[in-house]
Order: C-alpha cells, then structure tokens, then sequence
C-alpha cells in the first residue's frame, strides 16, 4: 500500500525542515489532536498511539540531508516506511510530501487506509505551522 500527503509550501530552507524533522522530538507538536500517546525511545526511536488504534514505533533509518527522511516501523507485526521529501525551491522555501509504504494484506489495508491517510496529511500540513513557531 503506497499513500501520499498533499505537498506543503513552507517558507524555511529545505536544510531547516530537514532539520527540524531529523529531530524527533518535533514529531510530537505535529501529530494529530486524537494522539493518546507520545513517548521518546532515544534520539532516533519515538512510540506513540492514536486513539483506537495500537502503539507504532518508529525508527530514523535513512537520512539525505537535505531531502529525504525515512522512518520505518521499529518492532512490531507490521513493516512499513513513512519517507519525509524535501524539495529547496529557493533559498526560503521549500515544499515537503510524505509517502506511506507498508505491504499488508488486503483486509487490513482497506482497514488502514483511511486512518494512515488522514494522519500523515495531518502531519504535512503541520509541518509548516509548526516549525515557524519552533525556529
């Protein structure tokens, strides 16, 4: 199952959103109102919850700075990716996307995908309301 964000405009550098975002801990201000859990494993590793749905632990795993930020499920029953794109379009602005990866049986895709959809638009269109106010 691939999903896409919308692509965001963000008046920061594409090396400031990377920045940003290579830092965990700002996944927290991004997240969806209904999130019921957000705990830091350790500088690369973040856990958290949505309500009526389990615990997902992410990972960092790839970094090209300043374009690209992969996440990827850290434990758990179910393998999946979540790539942050970072595209300079001058020196200050940028515009991001993030692509959802996972390969899950038809049942639960069809369960997931509304979900997982709205969360990682809610995190795009976050991202540029919420790192003017953190930078």
């Amino acid at each position: 199952m691939n999903l896409e964000s919308p692509k965001v405009s963000i008046e920061k550098s594409s090396q400031i959103v990377f920045d940003f975002l290579t830092d965990i801990k700002n996944f927290k201000p991004l997240m969806p109102e209904n999130i019921s859990k957000f705990e830091l494993i350790d500088d690369k590793t973040f856990l958290f919850a949505l309500s009526g749905m389990p615990e997902i632990m992410l990972k960092k795993k790839y970094l090209e700075s300043p374009n690209l930020i992969v996440l990827g499920a850290s434990g758990g029953k179910l393998d999946f990716s979540l790539t942050a794109n970072i595209e300079n379009i001058s020196e200050n602005k940028s515009e991001i996307y993030l692509k959802f990866e996972g390969d899950f049986n038809p049942m639960m895709a069809m369960m997931i995908k509304g979900p997982i959809s709205k969360f990682i638009e809610t995190l795009a269109l976050n991202i540029p309301l919420k790192i003017v106010t953190n930078i």
